[in-house]
């Protein structure tokens, strides 16, 4: 990388940890070296060190009117990230699907269902619920 791109992303780096610190977490290594990295959302493979969890009987999650057939018919998926991510509130879910362009969505999951058939649930950090799927028969919008 050149020094202009380090530069811009030093800066956008400084942002995120003043103004969004939450979004991220702090480890200590072994050997004593601490270490910084996103608490979820992550496109490449990672070892996140969560700990499967009960979840709440009911979790959330935001999306945009345009895409809620699809996941009416093959529910959610993980994509290219690591876990579907999931708000415990809609005033949460509400924000994230805002994100999106077109009118926002939010979806009620039957998370302690989910739970009861053998979906594991994990929460990170910053209290984002995650799990590796919802399918549709546990979704209510």
């Amino acid at each position: 990388m050149n020094d202009k791109v380090l530069i811009k992303l030093s800066k956008r780096m400084s942002l995120a940890l003043r103004h969004a610190p939450d979004r991220f977490a702090l480890r200590r290594d072994p050997d004593g070296t601490e270490q910084i990295r996103a608490n979820q959302g992550h496109s490449v493979p990672i070892d996140l060190g969560l700990v499967a969890l009960p979840p709440p009987e009911r979790l959330y999650h935001g999306t945009t009117a345009a895409v809620l057939d699809s996941i009416r018919a093959t529910g959610l998926h993980r994509a290219r990230r690591h876990h579907v991510h999931l708000s415990a509130d809609t005033d949460t879910a509400r924000r994230v699907g805002a994100r999106r362009a077109g009118g926002v969505v939010v979806l009620t999951v039957d998370a302690a269902a989910m739970a009861r058939a053998g979906h594991l649930f994990y929460r990170s950090a910053n209290g984002v619920w995650l799990t590796d799927a919802a399918p549709p028969r546990y979704l209510d919008a």
